[in-house]
């Protein structure tokens, strides 16, 4: 079992950044390909981007590409999501999810754990 926990959401101005982080416990996340979702209200959850190890090789979703990284200290077992440039659009809550092997996942369903979320507010 893995259990994750997103700290770092808050509310930012247009234009603003944030940096999420996912602490994980109970197994190192080394072996996991780790990735960001996010979901906003009355909307499916949506692929922000994901991270392989080894390697850390990343994938984002066109709607942040450019705009977003996606780091991870596997020492410290921890993966980060680094946003800049912030839009309303943004809004959401956002998840940290792993997913076993090191096979990249766009979707969901693919993802093993998942954390609770922390809210990223976005104002115009």
């Amino acid at each position: 079992q893995v259990q994750l926990v997103e700290s770092g959401g808050g509310l930012v101005q247009a234009g603003g950044s944030l940096r999420l982080s996912c602490a994980a416990s109970g197994r190192t996340l080394s072996t996991y390909v780790m990735g960001w979702f996010r979901q906003a209200p009355g909307k499916e959850r949506e692929f922000v981007g994901c991270i392989t190890s080894p390697g850390g090789n990343t994938h984002y979703a066109d709607s942040v590409k450019g705009r977003v990284t996606i780091s991870r200290d596997n020492a410290k077992n921890m993966v980060y999501l680094d946003m800049n440039n912030l839009k309303p659009e943004d809004t959401a809550v956002y998840y940290c999810a792993a997913k076993n092997g090191n096979i990249m996942g766009t979707m969901a369903k693919w993802y093993d754990y998942w954390g609770q979320g922390t809210q990223v507010t976005v104002s115009s």
